[in-house]
């Protein structure tokens, strides 16, 4: 008589799964059917940040620390001495930001700025910058050129 306490399956109905992944315990012994593919044999996905081994980004890149003034450094165009005497060479003999701007010397207006000798001067020029070099000033000077320096804060 079937009643609740002799309850089973028939014979063949239920198989009973592999074991696998559980080592000397999954009647497969250490294969675990995927045989000896290592890492590859046990993760089915990898993070998209996994990097086989090798030391990790997030590891190689140093820490921040500590305080750095490079946010406030005041960076400057370049304008040497062959720039003024190329506008001398077309009659413009008074220089300041907007002109080196028209004549394409200079790209970013709002930077400052800044004078540097590469070049024997041969005509007298002012000249309205932020910086100069002392150099570029004294070969300025020496034609009794002009140089204002502007004080931005």
């Amino acid at each position: 008589m079937l009643t609740l306490n002799n309850l089973k399956p028939d014979d063949g109905s239920r198989k009973r799964s592999k074991r696998l992944w559980r080592w000397n315990g999954s009647w497969k012994w250490t294969f675990c059917w995927k045989w000896c593919n290592g890492q590859n044999a046990r993760w089915s996905k990898m993070w998209a940040w996994f990097e086989w081994g090798q030391t990790p980004l997030f590891r190689r890149i140093p820490k921040l620390r500590g305080f750095s003034n490079h946010r406030f450094k005041k960076e400057y165009n370049i304008v040497n001495l062959w720039d003024l005497e190329l506008l001398a060479s077309k009659w413009i003999l008074e220089v300041n930001n907007e002109i080196l701007m028209k004549n394409w010397i200079i790209r970013k207006k709002w930077l400052g700025l800044k004078l540097l000798w590469a070049w024997e001067l041969k005509t007298k020029v002012v000249i309205e910058l932020d910086k100069v070099s002392a150099i570029a000033k004294e070969a300025v000077e020496k034609l009794w050129g002009t140089i204002r320096i502007i004080e931005n804060v």
